[in-house]
């Protein structure tokens, strides 16, 4: 066993050694919007009770999602243009403050309407925190226990996408100005989802932000939204993933920003860290300002 793998598994033992310091919380920001109103297709066996709780060492989650919703974001002087924001969490949580409402109030800041996507999970436990980075550390398993919920996830990553630009009008965005925003496994869910060629479902441009759990050989598909791809290089889940995404957009003459941060680790999300990850935000909103998306 390498020492990466060692230090995830301490890691996921002090998360069940403190699991009895989880707290039960509410989420109150953000109007809930069903993604699949008659019921989504597909099901989860034995899912238990859906649970919101602060937990060490990941802060704010929610796991076991069954039913996915949208949390929707108005900007104070919306600009037209929509994100669609998928945290991370090795799809058994979601990072739904740090990955999910920060970076959408962040964006409203800029004048983005945001949506916070609450996919479908892996069931867990109170071991959520051992079983996920023992599966990190062994990509037979993940891929396993992925293996019947892939398709679920990248139905809704595409119903996410025909929503909001289905009701475009009723949002304040143009249908032409949806981006799609993931972090970690929510950066694979935005890849898998745009591999799937649907083009109804394609978003208008992509950001991927330390994605991983990504194919391999990784192809980009003819007519594939310009990519906004970034990894810190001591990144150990994600930089090499991340390296071969913006490669395979390059391959295929598609547009791609490939940024990499020094240092950094993985899952930063909105928080600040003293380390060149921190300027990443900066970074998104100059390449979101070029394209002409932070302007009516």
């Amino acid at each position: 066993m390498s020492n990466f793998s060692r230090r995830l598994l301490l890691i996921g033992s002090m998360g069940l050694l403190l699991a009895g310091c989880a707290r039960t919380v509410t989420l109150s920001e953000g109007a809930s919007v069903p993604l699949w109103p008659e019921g989504p297709p597909g099901a989860i066996a034995n899912m238990p009770p859906e649970v919101t709780e602060d937990r060490i060492p990941f802060g704010t989650i929610t796991r076991n999602v069954s039913t996915p919703s949208l949390l929707v974001f108005q900007p104070a002087r919306p600009n037209g243009t929509a994100v669609i924001v998928a945290p991370g969490g090795g799809f058994h949580l979601l990072s739904i403050e740090n990955e999910g409402i920060a970076v959408a109030k962040w964006l409203n800041s800029l004048g983005v309407t945001a949506f916070v996507l609450r996919y479908r999970l892996i069931p867990t436990g109170e071991d959520v925190a051992i079983k996920l980075f023992q599966r990190i550390a062994k990509r037979a398993e993940m891929d396993a226990a992925l293996a019947p919920l892939r398709p679920l996830v990248i139905a809704d990553g595409q119903q996410a996408v025909r929503h909001v630009r289905a009701k475009a009008s009723a949002y304040g965005v143009k249908p032409d100005r949806i981006g799609l925003m993931g972090f970690s496994a929510g950066g694979a869910l935005a890849v898998w989802s745009i591999l799937a060629q649907d083009k109804p479902s394609r978003p208008d441009f992509a950001m991927a932000i330390y994605p991983g759990l990504l194919p391999d050989p990784l192809q980009a598909p003819a007519g594939a939204p310009s990519l906004f791809a970034l990894a810190a290089a001591d990144d150990n889940i994600a930089a090499q993933d991340t390296n071969r995404l913006a490669q395979a957009w390059r391959t295929a003459g598609l547009e791609v920003d490939h940024v990499t941060y020094p240092a950094g680790g993985h899952g930063f999300g909105m928080k600040q860290q003293g380390k060149p990850t921190d300027a990443w935000t900066a970074r998104l909103q100059q390449w979101l300002d070029a394209k002409g998306l932070l302007s009516k």
